[in-house]
């Protein structure tokens, strides 16, 4: 799904409550963080990772895997934080 500017910015402030609910670490992605992200997704639709320093690989690369893999999008990426966001099917988030 592809994200406007709009939704964007929408989706980035809700997000700045929001917590980590999965960190990689210096093992990047596996099948678990996989699934476990998948589930997050599944339940929250916006979902924030955090990225230990452990990783040491870049982290666009990173960020492009994991949304590639979960079927989502990344609104933003700061540092070593990537926010995530992927529709479900009785959507909770309303989209401007």
């Amino acid at each position: 799904m592809i994200l406007t500017g709009k939704q964007k910015r929408y989706l980035r402030s809700l997000g700045v409550n929001e917590k980590a609910v999965v960190t990689v670490g210096k093992e990047g992605l596996s099948t678990n963080l996989i699934d476990s992200l998948n589930n997050a997704l599944n339940a929250r639709e916006l979902v924030k990772v955090n990225v230990l320093k452990s990783y040491e690989d870049d982290l666009d690369t990173l960020a492009f895997d994991i949304a590639m893999h979960t079927k989502s999008s990344v609104v933003q990426q700061m540092g070593r934080t990537i926010l995530l966001y992927k529709k479900a099917r009785n959507p909770k988030i309303i989209l401007p």
